[in-house]
Parts: C-alpha cells; structure tokens; sequence
C-alpha cells in the first residue's frame, strides 16, 4: 500500500476537527475560488457585459432566443428599450434571492443594492436585445402609423380648448377644485 505523508497528515487534521469548522473554511475557500474566477475573467474582458452578449450563442443560432441583430436595436428609439428595461428589472429583482444580507447589506440599504444590481441587469439585457418586448411595440407603433397615416402635429383652437375643458373636468372631480370661481 502506498503512502503519502502530506496528504494523509492533512486528512488526519480534517477528520480530527470540528465538522463546522471544515464546513466553514470549505465555504470560504468556494467563495476565494469564485471571487479570483471573477476577477480573472473580468481582466481578460470576459465578465458580465461579455456574458451579456446573447446574439451569437447557440440557443439563438437555433431559434430559441431573440434573434435581433444589434443594428436594429441600434435604430429602434431608446424610450421603447428603457420601457423594456425597466419591466426586465422587475423581472430581475423577483429572481434575485431574498436571502442576501452578507452579499448586498442590511435593511434599506441592501434593497437599494440589490435593486440597482437588477437595474443594471435589465439594462444589459435590454440593450442586447432583450425578450422583445421593445420590438413588439415599435412594430406595433410603426404599423398603426402607418395604418393612419403621417400623424398630425399641429392642434388647431378647438382641440386646445377640448383639451382643457377635459383637464378642468378631471380636476373636479379628483381633486373637488373649482376653477370657475378663481377668475
């Protein structure tokens, strides 16, 4: 049988210690390992923006994920990709685990935290083309531009005027002020 001295001494220590005692210093060696994989790969340009970039990845070549090209997000105007955005987050911060004092902080403080670190994931996400939400409502809005026509931009006296009698009436009856008596 063969013998090596350094392993078997240090198996010796382990069995001899404290169970959570090892189980703690094995978590913390897990978390030293996953700390220096990070910032390895952050170095070499391959972190979380790199992780992010779902257009070439095998589910999209096979038609299970969002097939926009980065071209045509670049066109679409960037209030339909905030919007997606900010429904990704929502998403995002749902999944996130509930559990995270020692990773985003206590009370307040870590939910703020933890809702920017969803924050930013939605916005990675939404400017690498997202779930399509964005897409669907500006084909949606081209279509129904086009379905009428350029749109109108200017207003003429009478839609101002409809338009404030609709105001003064929305005041009355939400906030019960009459403006008929302040003139």
């Amino acid at each position: 049988m063969a013998i090596s001295p350094p392993s078997d001494l240090v198996l010796d220590v382990v069995r001899a210690a404290d169970p959570a005692a090892v189980q703690e210093a094995q978590a913390k060696l897990k978390a030293s390992k996953a700390a220096f994989a990070a910032t390895s790969l952050a170095e070499v340009g391959k972190g979380f923006g790199a992780a992010m970039n779902i257009i070439d990845t095998p589910a999209t070549k096979a038609g299970l994920g969002n097939p926009v090209m980065p071209k045509e997000v670049a066109e679409m105007p960037d209030e339909y990709r905030k919007f997606e955005a900010s429904v990704l987050q929502t998403f995002v911060n749902s999944m996130l685990p509930k559990e995270t004092e020692e990773v985003y902080g206590k009370g307040s403080a870590g939910e703020f935290w933890k809702s920017m670190m969803a924050e930013k994931i939605a916005d990675e996400m939404s400017e690498k083309g997202g779930i399509g939400i964005a897409e669907q409502m500006y084909s949606q809005a081209l279509a129904r531009a086009e379905r009428h026509g350029t749109v109108n931009t200017t207003t003429d006296e009478n839609d101002r005027s409809r338009a404030m009698s609709m105001i003064t009436d929305f005041e009355r009856q939400v906030l019960g002020v009459d403006k008929s008596n302040e003139a």
